[in-house]
């Protein structure tokens, strides 16, 4: 599993119906795309649920590398992200772990994306399995569609990523993003757990 996420911040005055509308006529685009475990359409809009920006951010979650790949540079979908913002940074980690929640079945409206740095005098192991405990109780959650992590070794950062039914609970630590659409044609084929 891998996991994917460019963030595009807009003016401050951009109207976010745009995207909506972006979103509403394109997202099903990926309903059926090889190789995506699931992609998020997430936006955040100023003023709203604490974000002081205008931003369209939408995460992914591949199933397989190939996938990614042809997505971002084999022409299967990425190009048109380019044309529209020009060619943003694409965050990218390794799946660790993937667990689904008590609403997997339901339609996530909303969801938490957390990023730390996984502390430099702690082993690797210890550090990532202390983050696994923290998804695991967060896919038990009331509400929580399924919870994913994955690290960037390079920066030995880790990202915590949970799609939620409804708004999360205001203790969840974390950006907070609406879930526009949710393309998930592999989603059953993501290993639940870990991923090593």
């Amino acid at each position: 599993m891998y996991a994917m996420q460019y963030d595009i911040t807009l003016p401050a005055d951009y109207d976010m119906g745009i995207i909506r509308h972006r979103v509403a006529t394109r997202g099903s685009a990926l309903d059926d795309r090889a190789g995506l475990g699931l992609k998020a359409y997430l936006i955040r809009e100023r003023g709203s649920a604490g974000s002081a920006v205008n931003q369209y951010a939408p995460f992914y979650l591949w199933h397989t590398l190939a996938g990614m790949n042809d997505f971002l540079w084999g022409g299967g979908g990425f190009q048109g992200i380019v044309a529209d913002f020009g060619r943003p940074p694409v965050r990218h980690w390794t799946g660790a772990a993937f667990e689904p929640g008590p609403a997997r079945r339901a339609v996530p409206r909303a969801a938490t994306r957390h990023t730390s740095v996984l502390p430099a005098d702690i082993e690797p192991e210890a550090a990532v399995g202390r983050a696994l405990e923290a998804v695991r109780a967060t896919a038990a959650l009331p509400g929580v569609h399924s919870s994913a992590l994955a690290v960037d070794p390079h920066h030995w950062e880790s990202v915590h990523f949970t799609l939620w039914e409804r708004t999360p609970p205001e203790d969840r630590p974390g950006d907070r993003y609406e879930v526009l659409h949710l393309s998930a044609p592999q989603l059953a084929d993501l290993p639940a757990g870990r991923c090593w």
